[in-house]
């Protein structure tokens, strides 16, 4: 199947690429979308300008578009007019649009479902109805970096800037508990971008980052300096991009 992802560049968008190319599937292109503001409803404001750098590292093909206002339909449109212009040509043809996430991000489904029905084109998120911790804690002894780029919540700001890692992810299960976020940061609590994982054929280091909180709960990182570097590709991973 030829599919195209939309690619923030966290977590979980980033375990959308995985989970098409362990099934085989033709991934045409990547499609980040970055907001020029905070409050959009459908696309992450944090981080996303990097993008093109990790598909630099995950060696597939990427589009950046720009996004200014906070509407749904009026975002879903931004998508459904380049996706609509892709289709006309054999080369970047798709049958899906993939998301990450388990399914709770309805509003973003909705609208994108919405925006590509005449084209009959599928909207669908990779990990839908799965329990999101499990989820996580795959990724991470998989070999994901997630570093959490922006936050939204009670008991969040101390996690803004930090990587979720095996030592911590129980850490970040009881806050998520205690103070009511969604554990894999769904609904907007937090946000991520991936520096390493297993379809990484090189990795992301970040050399210098800077916090800005907006108000005691909500915040998010600036990257302002990073790079690629070399690492040696585990065997499962090999088998998952080839």
């Amino acid at each position: 199947m030829d599919v195209a992802v939309m690619y923030s560049g966290g977590k979980d968008s980033n375990y959308a690429v995985q989970y098409a190319l362990q099934r085989g599937w033709n991934i045409k292109y990547l499609l980040s979308v970055k907001p020029t503001r905070t409050d959009c409803y459908l696309y992450h404001f944090a981080t996303v300008e990097h993008t093109p750098l990790q598909a630099k590292a995950l060696g597939l093909k990427h589009y950046l578009l720009s996004c200014d206002v906070a509407d749904p339909k009026k975002e879903a449109a931004i998508v459904e007019k380049f996706v609509a212009k892709k289709q006309k040509s054999a080369a970047e043809r798709v049958e899906a649009v993939i998301l990450g996430g388990t399914g709770l991000q309805a509003t973003q489904i909705r609208s994108l479902q919405d925006a590509l029905r005449p084209y009959a084109i599928d909207v669908f998120a990779a990990h839908s109805g799965l329990d999101h911790l499990n989820v996580l804690k795959q990724m991470i002894n998989d070999g994901y970096e997630i570093l959490i780029t922006q936050v939204a919540g009670e008991g969040l700001p101390n996690w803004l800037g930090r990587k979720i890692s095996k030592e911590n992810v129980d850490e970040l299960a009881n806050d998520s508990v205690k103070y009511g976020f969604h554990v894999g940061g769904e609904g907007g609590s937090y946000d991520s971008l991936v520096t390493d994982a297993p379809t990484f054929r090189k990795k992301i280091v970040v050399e210098e980052m800077e916090k800005v909180m907006e108000d005691a709960y909500s915040g998010h990182v600036v990257i302002k300096k990073l790079r690629l570097v070399g690492k040696v590709m585990r065997k499962s991973a090999l088998s998952a991009v080839n």
